[in-house]
């Protein structure tokens, strides 16, 4: 897998990391499980400490930690701070509110004669997260946050090329106190993935990535019969009603398309704009795209970072040709992106036919897929025109009407006037092709628990 640090903005690779051995592994399970045996009976408050410190750590060195995430994908480092306190809100959010969250509960039964019945919510044990790299803090943060905080421990298998993302987290938590063996990252080959599934004491496997690393994943953790949680891609719609207000509406669009370089799966990915305010939204939309400015990432004037390596440049120039040879126009915007890093030149799609296959696929960087609708009824046809679920967007100056449209839409997420929300509090998941299960709020820290039932029963009771 070639754990390297290459950074995107120079091509540089300035460090690289070997595999791990079978060994390191083994030992890691071993440690993991053994953390697992104390670390479930620890007091939640006991937890919380040590979710609260590492959200403190966060605060304090957040320029030191959001140097290292620009430095390995070449996220803007305004938008790498933006992380870094999203990641720690995470923390502190499980700080606060997991011991409510996991309380028992006690079940109405409709017949007393069914007993005392309370449900409680228990860890199962070791869990492998496998991440991607378009966020490396927040998406280790949005999984071991729950988990660690329910008395489950963490392995993780972070991308390729963010390897120092990941070990820095594993520090991160070792200064906030968790146990050795609590949180551990590895580096490990695919093979040695498999062999962490089928160890009887890792329960479950929790994904953010690809669809074909979900199903390779969800298909060797169902064979081991492990549960799993898959968070893959998506082809976001964000729609235009004709009463819009245009203006905020294309920066919102804009914004939406291109943060972290085009490169989150609930970027507004297909824009959806109704034919009575096509033409005019298109000119605030190409105007705005126009505008914005590729360069070092580092640079607070630079608003459109590099993608994250050369070969994912490569993918996304080789997509759009072939959209185009099916029948799509591309036309590029802007001024000429620097020819060094790993930029590619933002460019709009139009003439997105019924036909062409482009309009089923998931464009990772700066490209606008834009569609005309007839109307409101064509518009949500065509957001539901996909095999993604993720998130989605309606913008509307009639709100009641937004929700109206949103509850249409096939979809995780769908948010009335805004691109897209990623807080702490808000459950974060989809359907379809964009995978199953929910991460953060009470939703996610539930998803690796034994809901277990306690029934207290009359030992006089009839069966």
């Amino acid at each position: 897998m070639a754990y390297a640090t290459t950074n995107p903005y120079t091509g540089e690779v300035l460090a690289t990391f070997p595999d791990a051995t079978d060994n390191e592994v083994r030992q890691a399970i071993d440690d993991a499980h053994a953390a697992f045996l104390d670390w479930r009976d620890t007091p939640f408050a006991t937890r919380a400490a040590v979710m609260t410190k590492a959200a403190q750590i966060l605060r304090a060195e957040a320029d030191d930690f959001a140097r290292l995430l620009t430095l390995e994908m070449g996220k803007l480092f305004a938008e790498a701070k933006a992380e870094v306190e999203l990641s720690a809100a995470i923390f502190d959010y499980y700080a606060e509110h997991a011991e409510s969250l996991l309380a028992p509960e006690k079940l109405p039964v409709s017949d007393p004669r069914s007993g005392d019945a309370v449900l409680v919510h228990q860890p199962l044990g070791v869990l492998l997260a496998i991440e991607p790299w378009n966020f490396p803090y927040y998406q280790i943060a949005r999984i071991i946050a729950p988990q660690l905080s329910a008395g489950n421990t963490v392995l993780l298998k972070h991308a390729s090329n963010v390897p120092q993302s990941a070990a820095i987290f594993q520090t991160l938590m070792k200064r906030a106190g968790l146990p050795d063996g609590a949180f551990r990252n590895l580096y490990p080959t695919r093979g040695q993935v498999e062999m962490i599934l089928n160890d009887p004491r890792v329960c479950g496997a929790a994904l953010t990535g690809s669809e074909g690393a979900g199903s390779v994943i969800a298909s060797q953790a169902g064979k081991a019969l492990k549960k799993t949680t898959m968070e893959l891609g998506g082809a976001d719609a964000f729609v235009v009603l004709e009463d819009a207000d245009l203006e905020k509406t294309a920066k919102w669009a804009v914004f939406g398309r291109h943060w972290n370089a085009g490169q989150v799966c609930v970027s507004s990915k297909r824009v959806i704009v109704v034919d009575a305010v096509y033409d005019r939204f298109m000119e605030l939309y190409t105007a705005g795209v126009a505008a914005l400015k590729a360069g070092d990432p580092m640079d607070p004037e630079t608003t459109l970072a590099p993608l994250s390596s050369q070969g994912a440049a490569k993918e996304i120039r080789e997509n759009i040709a072939k959209a185009v040879a099916h029948g799509a126009t591309a036309t590029e915007v802007g001024p000429r992106v620097p020819e060094i890093g790993a930029f590619v030149q933002p460019t709009i799609l139009t003439g997105m036919t019924d036909d062409n296959p482009a309009r089923l696929w998931e464009f990772f960087g700066p490209v606008s897929m834009i569609f005309r609708a007839r109307d409101e009824a064509d518009a949500i046809r065509i957001a539901n025109d996909t095999p993604y679920g993720l998130g989605g967007s309606v913008f509307t100056k009639d709100t009641a009407r937004g929700v109206e449209v949103a509850k249409k839409i096939h979809t995780g997420m769908v948010f009335v006037n805004h691109p897209t929300m990623v807080k702490a509090d808000l459950p974060f998941g989809g359907v379809g092709r964009s995978g199953y299960g929910r991460e953060l709020i009470g939703l996610g820290i539930k998803e690796f628990v034994n809901h277990k039932l306690i029934d207290v029963v009359d030992i006089d009771a009839p069966f």
